[in-house]
């Protein structure tokens, strides 16, 4: 549990030989629905765990890389609507989605308006691999949560990750690293992107890779962004 209404759940991850690690969160909406963003890779453990909270209503793949693990999930969720970005449909073709993420498609969820739960805003990093990635904010619990966007690789990760991330940059830093750095050309896309999600007001980070942030997470992610556009931010008005 990491606040109320609000859980996540974890499992080793090798991305290219490297554990990185992922983690999955679980968003307790209303009547007992269940959001659960990024899901991991499902087990009778998990999954009695999940009956136990609720009813999983909605499945968000949040970016174009975070849907390994959307079959198994969709197969014990059958009633559960998906959730992803428009390129992932062209991505895997044969995905069904039910509701394609934008600016303007989140506006009720059972008869309650999405933002009085969570908020939302969208992110893509042009150039190298676009993201299209989304992020959650839980206004309740003033968490933030993420997937790709930034990393928290500290002592409890691999000891492979911890020294990969001192090479690239980035260890025991809330911050994108130096490939997403070099990669990104349309950085006055990723600013307007960065300054919407400033203007929430959140402590907390929950992320798919590294240790989540519990303090000062807005300051950090901020001055990480800040380290990656190298520019000064400030929240959008």
């Amino acid at each position: 549990t990491i606040d109320t209404d609000l859980w996540v759940a974890e499992q080793p991850l090798k991305y290219f030989g490297l554990e990185v690690g992922t983690r999955m969160t679980v968003i307790r909406l209303n009547q007992n629905q269940l959001l659960v963003i990024s899901p991991i890779q499902p087990d009778s453990e998990l999954l009695e765990h999940l009956n136990q909270l609720g009813q999983v209503s909605v499945i968000v793949a949040p970016n174009l890389y975070h849907h390994l693990f959307l079959r198994p999930f969709q197969q014990n969720y059958p009633e559960a609507e998906l959730w992803a970005p428009a390129d992932l449909q062209q991505k895997l073709p044969d995905l069904q989605i039910d509701q394609v993420l934008n600016d303007h498609t989140i506006k009720q969820l059972n008869g309650i308006e999405a933002e009085q739960v969570i908020g939302f805003s969208t992110l893509t990093l042009a150039g190298y691999a676009p993201l299209s990635e989304w992020v959650f904010f839980h206004v309740r619990s003033r968490t933030l949560i993420i997937t790709d966007l930034a990393f928290h690789v500290d002592r409890t990760s691999s000891r492979f990750a911890q020294l990969a991330f001192k090479l690239l940059g980035g260890y025991q830093q809330l911050r994108p690293s130096w490939l997403e750095k070099l990669a990104t050309r349309d950085k006055e896309r990723v600013q307007q992107s960065i300054q919407r999600i400033l203007a929430w007001d959140f402590e907390r980070v929950i992320l798919a890779h590294g240790s989540n942030v519990e303090q000062e997470g807005k300051r950090q992610f901020q001055q990480g962004y800040e380290w990656f556009l190298g520019r000064s931010l400030s929240p959008a008005q």
